[in-house]
Protein backbone atom coordinates (compact mmCIF):
# COMPACT_ATOMS: atom_id res chain seq x y z
CA UNK A 1 0.00 0.00 0.00
CA UNK A 2 1.19 3.84 -0.22
CA UNK A 3 1.20 6.13 2.60
CA UNK A 4 -2.43 7.41 2.01
CA UNK A 5 -4.78 6.39 4.53
CA UNK A 6 -7.74 4.14 3.21
CA UNK A 7 -11.17 4.19 5.56
CA UNK A 8 -13.69 1.79 4.67
CA UNK A 9 -17.04 2.22 6.78
CA UNK A 10 -19.23 -0.59 7.55
CA UNK A 11 -22.94 0.42 7.71
CA UNK A 12 -26.03 -1.49 7.50
CA UNK A 13 -29.73 -0.25 6.92
CA UNK A 14 -30.89 -1.93 10.21
CA UNK A 15 -29.59 -3.20 13.55
CA UNK A 16 -28.83 -6.47 13.73
CA UNK A 17 -27.70 -7.82 10.59
CA UNK A 18 -23.98 -8.01 11.69
CA UNK A 19 -22.74 -5.19 11.17
CA UNK A 20 -20.15 -4.52 14.49
CA UNK A 21 -19.06 -8.63 13.15
CA UNK A 22 -18.33 -8.11 10.38
CA UNK A 23 -16.37 -4.80 10.98
CA UNK A 24 -13.76 -6.28 13.86
CA UNK A 25 -13.66 -9.31 12.20
CA UNK A 26 -12.32 -7.29 9.06
CA UNK A 27 -9.83 -5.52 11.10
CA UNK A 28 -8.56 -8.81 12.88
CA UNK A 29 -7.99 -10.41 9.52
CA UNK A 30 -5.84 -7.15 7.97
CA UNK A 31 -3.83 -7.22 11.05
CA UNK A 32 -2.84 -10.64 10.54
CA UNK A 33 -1.92 -10.10 7.00
CA UNK A 34 0.79 -7.13 8.33
CA UNK A 35 -1.32 -4.48 7.07
CA UNK A 36 -1.29 -1.24 9.71
CA UNK A 37 -5.03 -1.05 10.75
CA UNK A 38 -7.16 1.28 12.96
CA UNK A 39 -10.87 0.44 14.46
CA UNK A 40 -12.78 3.46 14.99
CA UNK A 41 -16.45 2.69 16.62
CA UNK A 42 -18.44 5.62 15.67
CA UNK A 43 -21.55 3.76 16.80
CA UNK A 44 -21.10 5.96 19.22
CA UNK A 45 -25.00 5.61 21.14
CA UNK A 46 -23.75 2.18 21.80
CA UNK A 47 -20.28 0.99 20.68
CA UNK A 48 -19.71 -2.87 21.08
CA UNK A 49 -16.64 -3.33 19.31
CA UNK A 50 -14.20 -3.51 22.28
CA UNK A 51 -16.31 -6.61 23.27
CA UNK A 52 -14.24 -8.26 20.68
CA UNK A 53 -11.69 -7.08 20.44
CA UNK A 54 -10.55 -6.15 24.27
CA UNK A 55 -8.29 -3.33 23.45
CA UNK A 56 -6.58 -1.70 25.99
CA UNK A 57 -7.08 1.97 26.94
CA UNK A 58 -4.94 4.47 26.73
CA UNK A 59 -6.41 7.98 26.72
CA UNK A 60 -9.65 9.67 26.31
CA UNK A 61 -10.44 13.09 25.31
CA UNK A 62 -13.67 14.86 26.61
CA UNK A 63 -15.90 15.98 23.06
CA UNK A 64 -17.71 19.44 23.81
CA UNK A 65 -20.39 20.91 21.73
CA UNK A 66 -21.42 25.28 21.54
CA UNK A 67 -24.47 25.43 23.35
CA UNK A 68 -26.15 28.93 23.62
CA UNK A 69 -26.14 30.94 26.64
CA UNK A 70 -28.77 33.59 27.32
CA UNK A 71 -28.54 37.18 29.28
CA UNK A 72 -31.50 37.38 30.70
CA UNK A 73 -31.07 41.31 31.11
CA UNK A 74 -30.36 42.25 27.63
CA UNK A 75 -33.03 39.84 26.11
CA UNK A 76 -36.39 41.46 24.70
CA UNK A 77 -38.04 38.61 24.28
CA UNK A 78 -38.14 39.69 20.65
CA UNK A 79 -38.25 36.01 19.57
CA UNK A 80 -36.32 35.76 16.68
CA UNK A 81 -33.52 33.52 17.91
CA UNK A 82 -36.38 30.68 18.67
CA UNK A 83 -37.49 32.03 14.71
CA UNK A 84 -33.68 30.72 13.96
CA UNK A 85 -33.47 27.44 15.25
CA UNK A 86 -34.52 24.90 13.07
CA UNK A 87 -34.40 22.42 15.86
CA UNK A 88 -37.08 23.95 18.45
CA UNK A 89 -34.13 24.43 20.93
CA UNK A 90 -34.82 27.44 22.02
CA UNK A 91 -38.75 28.88 23.72
CA UNK A 92 -39.38 32.69 24.04
CA UNK A 93 -42.46 32.65 26.99
CA UNK A 94 -41.58 36.34 28.17
CA UNK A 95 -37.65 35.84 28.21
CA UNK A 96 -35.46 33.12 25.89
CA UNK A 97 -34.98 30.09 27.57
CA UNK A 98 -32.89 27.57 26.28
CA UNK A 99 -33.44 23.86 25.91
CA UNK A 100 -29.54 22.17 25.79
CA UNK A 101 -30.55 18.84 25.04
CA UNK A 102 -32.14 19.77 21.58
CA UNK A 103 -29.26 22.18 20.42
CA UNK A 104 -27.29 21.23 17.84
CA UNK A 105 -24.69 23.71 18.20
CA UNK A 106 -24.97 25.65 15.06
CA UNK A 107 -25.11 29.31 16.25
CA UNK A 108 -27.78 30.79 14.34
CA UNK A 109 -29.20 31.83 17.43
CA UNK A 110 -26.49 33.95 18.53
CA UNK A 111 -26.36 35.43 14.95
CA UNK A 112 -29.83 36.01 15.09
CA UNK A 113 -30.31 38.23 18.00
CA UNK A 114 -30.11 42.02 17.88
CA UNK A 115 -29.46 42.65 20.94
CA UNK A 116 -26.03 40.67 21.49
CA UNK A 117 -28.14 38.85 24.65
CA UNK A 118 -27.01 35.58 23.44
CA UNK A 119 -23.34 33.60 24.34
CA UNK A 120 -21.93 30.52 24.09
CA UNK A 121 -20.17 28.24 26.04
CA UNK A 122 -19.00 24.24 25.86
CA UNK A 123 -21.22 21.58 26.84
CA UNK A 124 -19.55 18.36 27.98
CA UNK A 125 -21.20 15.34 24.88
CA UNK A 126 -19.18 12.56 25.34
CA UNK A 127 -15.25 11.38 24.92
CA UNK A 128 -13.20 9.59 22.56
CA UNK A 129 -11.14 6.81 23.78
CA UNK A 130 -8.25 5.34 22.52
CA UNK A 131 -5.81 2.40 22.46
CA UNK A 132 -5.12 -0.55 20.88
CA UNK A 133 -5.58 -4.36 20.75
CA UNK A 134 -2.28 -6.27 19.93
CA UNK A 135 -1.36 -4.50 16.29
CA UNK A 136 -4.89 -3.22 16.14
CA UNK A 137 -4.81 0.71 16.62
CA UNK A 138 -8.13 1.09 18.35
CA UNK A 139 -10.80 3.69 18.57
CA UNK A 140 -14.73 4.42 19.84
CA UNK A 141 -16.61 7.64 20.90
CA UNK A 142 -18.97 7.57 23.98
CA UNK A 143 -22.05 9.79 24.08
CA UNK A 144 -22.74 11.15 27.40
CA UNK A 145 -25.96 9.96 28.85
CA UNK A 146 -29.20 12.57 28.48
CA UNK A 147 -27.09 13.99 25.23
CA UNK A 148 -28.92 13.03 22.09
CA UNK A 149 -26.74 14.87 19.21
CA UNK A 150 -24.30 11.91 17.94
CA UNK A 151 -22.90 13.58 14.99
CA UNK A 152 -20.07 16.09 16.48
CA UNK A 153 -18.92 12.90 18.64
CA UNK A 154 -18.40 10.69 15.31
CA UNK A 155 -16.49 13.56 13.30
CA UNK A 156 -13.72 13.51 16.53
CA UNK A 157 -13.30 10.00 16.38
CA UNK A 158 -12.75 10.16 12.56
CA UNK A 159 -10.41 12.85 13.03
CA UNK A 160 -8.15 10.29 15.33
CA UNK A 161 -7.66 8.41 11.59
CA UNK A 162 -3.88 7.43 11.46
CA UNK A 163 -2.02 8.34 7.96
CA UNK A 164 -1.10 5.20 6.49
CA UNK A 165 -3.33 2.93 7.66
CA UNK A 166 -6.08 0.65 6.38
CA UNK A 167 -9.06 2.35 8.89
CA UNK A 168 -12.48 0.31 9.58
CA UNK A 169 -15.17 2.52 10.62
CA UNK A 170 -17.91 1.05 12.65
CA UNK A 171 -20.44 2.95 11.73
CA UNK A 172 -24.22 3.15 13.67
CA UNK A 173 -27.32 1.37 11.87
CA UNK A 174 -29.86 3.01 9.48
CA UNK A 175 -29.79 6.01 7.46
CA UNK A 176 -30.04 9.11 10.01
CA UNK A 177 -27.26 11.50 10.93
CA UNK A 178 -24.82 9.23 12.52
CA UNK A 179 -24.63 7.52 9.20
CA UNK A 180 -24.38 10.82 6.98
CA UNK A 181 -21.43 11.64 9.66
CA UNK A 182 -19.31 8.20 9.60
CA UNK A 183 -19.45 7.39 5.89
CA UNK A 184 -19.56 10.93 4.08
CA UNK A 185 -16.19 10.99 3.03
CA UNK A 186 -15.09 7.69 3.36
CA UNK A 187 -13.20 5.49 0.52
CA UNK A 188 -15.61 2.13 0.56
CA UNK A 189 -18.74 1.17 2.46
CA UNK A 190 -19.68 -1.88 2.92
CA UNK A 191 -23.25 -2.88 3.92
CA UNK A 192 -24.26 -5.51 5.62
CA UNK A 193 -27.72 -6.93 5.51
CA UNK A 194 -29.61 -10.46 6.29
CA UNK A 195 -31.73 -12.43 3.44
CA UNK A 196 -35.12 -11.22 4.72
CA UNK A 197 -37.76 -8.97 3.38
CA UNK A 198 -37.12 -6.38 6.83
CA UNK A 199 -33.19 -6.64 5.39
CA UNK A 200 -33.62 -6.13 2.04
CA UNK A 201 -36.35 -3.06 2.29
CA UNK A 202 -33.81 -1.44 5.03
CA UNK A 203 -30.76 -2.70 2.36
CA UNK A 204 -32.92 -0.51 -0.11
CA UNK A 205 -33.17 3.07 2.46
CA UNK A 206 -29.15 2.59 2.63
CA UNK A 207 -28.22 2.33 -0.84
CA UNK A 208 -30.22 5.35 -1.82
CA UNK A 209 -28.52 7.09 0.93
CA UNK A 210 -24.85 6.33 -0.72
CA UNK A 211 -25.96 6.96 -3.82
CA UNK A 212 -27.22 10.80 -2.42
CA UNK A 213 -23.72 10.96 -1.04
CA UNK A 214 -21.90 9.25 -4.07
CA UNK A 215 -20.05 6.94 -2.26
CA UNK A 216 -18.57 3.33 -3.44
CA UNK A 217 -20.22 0.83 -1.82
CA UNK A 218 -21.24 -3.13 -2.10
CA UNK A 219 -22.88 -5.64 0.26
CA UNK A 220 -22.38 -8.25 2.19
CA UNK A 221 -25.03 -10.88 3.43
CA UNK A 222 -25.14 -12.56 6.51
CA UNK A 223 -26.64 -15.32 7.62
CA UNK A 224 -27.42 -16.14 4.17
CA UNK A 225 -29.76 -19.65 3.84
CA UNK A 226 -32.52 -18.34 6.53
CA UNK A 227 -34.69 -16.11 3.83
CA UNK A 228 -34.82 -15.94 0.00
CA UNK A 229 -33.20 -14.56 -2.60
CA UNK A 230 -34.68 -11.20 -3.18
CA UNK A 231 -31.36 -9.53 -1.45
CA UNK A 232 -29.10 -11.18 -3.76
CA UNK A 233 -31.42 -10.65 -6.89
CA UNK A 234 -32.04 -6.97 -5.49
CA UNK A 235 -28.25 -6.73 -6.28
CA UNK A 236 -27.95 -7.97 -9.65
CA UNK A 237 -30.37 -6.31 -11.14
CA UNK A 238 -29.06 -2.80 -9.39
CA UNK A 239 -25.84 -4.29 -10.60
CA UNK A 240 -24.34 -3.77 -6.90
CA UNK A 241 -21.26 -5.60 -5.77
CA UNK A 242 -21.64 -9.07 -3.79
CA UNK A 243 -18.49 -8.72 -1.65
CA UNK A 244 -20.02 -12.03 0.24
CA UNK A 245 -22.31 -14.32 1.62
CA UNK A 246 -21.42 -15.77 4.73
CA UNK A 247 -23.75 -18.48 6.22
CA UNK A 248 -25.85 -18.85 8.78
CA UNK A 249 -24.16 -20.72 11.25
CA UNK A 250 -24.81 -21.53 15.37
CA UNK A 251 -21.30 -21.14 15.78
CA UNK A 252 -21.17 -17.59 14.87
CA UNK A 253 -24.00 -17.44 17.27
CA UNK A 254 -22.15 -19.03 20.05
CA UNK A 255 -18.65 -17.23 19.43
CA UNK A 256 -20.59 -13.59 19.26
CA UNK A 257 -22.09 -14.82 22.97
CA UNK A 258 -18.84 -15.59 24.11
CA UNK A 259 -17.17 -12.49 22.66
CA UNK A 260 -14.92 -14.04 20.16
CA UNK A 261 -13.93 -13.91 16.51
CA UNK A 262 -15.78 -15.38 14.00
CA UNK A 263 -12.98 -16.02 11.61
CA UNK A 264 -12.02 -18.60 14.50
CA UNK A 265 -14.41 -20.36 12.58
CA UNK A 266 -13.50 -22.57 10.25
CA UNK A 267 -14.20 -21.23 6.72
CA UNK A 268 -14.80 -17.57 7.74
CA UNK A 269 -11.68 -16.49 7.61
CA UNK A 270 -11.57 -17.03 4.05
CA UNK A 271 -14.50 -15.43 3.12
CA UNK A 272 -13.40 -12.15 4.99
CA UNK A 273 -9.79 -12.37 3.05
CA UNK A 274 -11.70 -12.88 -0.37
CA UNK A 275 -14.59 -9.94 0.77
CA UNK A 276 -10.74 -7.87 0.92
CA UNK A 277 -9.58 -8.48 -2.23
CA UNK A 278 -12.90 -7.14 -3.93
CA UNK A 279 -12.61 -4.10 -2.45
CA UNK A 280 -11.39 -1.03 -4.98
CA UNK A 281 -8.03 0.56 -5.28
CA UNK A 282 -7.06 -1.42 -2.49
CA UNK A 283 -4.03 -3.42 -2.22
CA UNK A 284 -1.93 -5.28 0.37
Amino acid sequence: MNNSTYTVAVASGKGGTGKTTVAVNLAAVLAEQGTVVQYLDCDVEEPNGHIFLKPEIMGSETVTMKVPVIDAARCTGCRKCAEACQFNAIAVPKKAMVFTELCHGCGACTLACPEDAITETDENIGAVESGKSGAILFGQGRLKVGISITPPIVRAVKRTRKEGAVVILDSAPGTACPVVAAVRDVDYVILVTEPTPFGLNDLRLAVELMRELGRPFGVVINRAGIGNDEVKKYCEAGNIALLAELPDDRRVAEAYSRGKMMISIPGFQKAMEDMVRMLPNFNI
